[in-house]
């Protein structure tokens, strides 16, 4: 029988309070992806049968390069949260579950850099 008070016992095993800010950061990433894939859908339908020129003169508008930045940095936010909590799940090696934390982490960040580097190229007309 252990004597030990439970607190002692408990202490050091609780919370890392961190889970409520992950929790935040994916309700936040997907409210915001609502209003971001609404504009999306509107400017798809707007170029409807408008070819390259037009997609390339909508893409140019300084509004809309920035929030097709903003949409791709936020999808690939939200699918790094998403993935982390899978791997949180269902991998229970430590080491693979650290190697695809970096996998996914930095598989996002460099699509995250080539994504706008391409905006910014479309943007600008280069």
């Amino acid at each position: 029988m252990n004597m030990r008070n439970p607190i002692a016992r408990a202490r050091g095993h609780g919370s890392a309070k961190e889970g409520v800010h992950h929790w935040y950061a994916q309700r936040a990433s997907a409210v915001l992806l609502i209003f971001l894939v609404a504009w999306l859908i509107y400017g798809v339908l707007s170029l409807a049968g408008g070819g390259y020129e037009a997609s390339r003169a909508f893409i140019a508008n300084p509004v809309n390069a920035a929030l097709l930045g903003l949409l791709l940095v936020v999808v690939l936010y939200h699918a790094m949260l998403g993935l982390q909590v899978v791997i949180e799940d269902y991998v229970h090696r430590p080491a693979l579950e650290v190697a695809l934390y970096f996998v996914t982490r930095a598989g996002a960040y460099v699509l995250m850099a080539l994504g706008l580097v391409h905006i910014m190229k479309l943007a600008l007309g280069a």
